[in-house]
């Protein structure tokens, strides 16, 4: 994960509200963000390949889909169909160069 604006995401299996989906962590501005990837517009997911999600400016977040943008620093919608929306935030935290994501009462680790 690059540590400048606009780098390469990474995915990860979650289980959200017992479904099988994709969780992704983000670096911006030096921190690590974590969210469910799944658009808040249209429950699909954000990426244009595994791990593209910034759009061409590295400024924001976007869905491949229907250009919905996204704060990467809060998940809230900065413009496009998304309307007051936000993509659901997963808390990731960092120690000694890994990084770790804690479940919560929606999302969980994968079901084998």
């Amino acid at each position: 994960m690059k540590s400048g604006r606009g780098g390469s995401g990474v995915r990860f299996p979650v289980t959200a509200g017992g479904e099988d989906a994709v969780g992704f962590v983000v670096r911006h501005a030096g921190v690590v963000r974590g969210f469910l990837n799944r658009c808040a517009h249209v429950p699909m997911e954000l990426d244009w390949n595994p791990g593209v999600f910034f759009e061409s400016s590295g400024a924001y977040l976007m869905c491949s889909t229907h250009g919905a943008l996204y704060s990467p620093s809060t998940g809230k919608c900065a413009g496009g169909p998304c309307r007051g929306a936000s993509l659901r935030a997963i808390t990731v935290i960092e120690v000694d160069g890994q990084i770790f994501w804690q479940p919560d009462d929606y999302i969980r680790p994968a079901m084998a």
